[in-house]
C-alpha cells in the first residue's frame, strides 16, 4: 500500500477553482483505480492551505492516476501556483488504530 501525505497551499483567491478542479481529477470516483482514499481538505481557509491524504492500493495504482490526462492536465494548470510538500511512503503492517 502507498501513502500519500502532505500539505499544500495556493491563493485564497484561488480556493473554490482548485477544489473544483481536484474533484474532477478524484480517483476515488473511477473504479478500479487502486484508490482506497483520497481526500484533499481546508486546513485553513485564510491562507488556502489544505491537507492532503490519499490510500493507493499499489504504486502501480498511484502511478496509472499520475499519468491520465485529467491528472496531467491538472498538474499543469495548478504546478507553478501550488506551495508545500506531498511525500509518499511504502506501508506494510496495516491494522486497526486499537489494535
Amino acid at each position: 500500500m502507498i501513502i500519500v501525505l502532505g500539505h499544500i497551499e495556493i491563493a485564497p483567491a484561488d480556493r473554490d477553482e482548485f477544489l473544483q478542479d481536484i474533484k474532477e481529477i478524484n480517483p476515488a470516483n473511477k473504479t478500479g483505480s487502486g484508490c482506497l482514499s483520497y481526500a484533499i481538505t481546508i486546513a485553513d481557509p485564510e491562507v488556502a492551505r489544505m491537507q492532503v491524504a490519499e490510500r493507493w492500493q499499489d504504486q502501480q495504482s498511484l502511478s496509472a492516476h499520475l499519468a491520465r490526462q485529467e491528472t496531467l492536465a491538472f498538474i499543469n494548470k495548478w504546478s507553478g501556483r501550488m506551495q508545500g510538500e506531498v511525500l509518499k511512503y511504502d506501508a506494510t503492517n496495516e491494522r486497526p488504530l486499537m489494535a
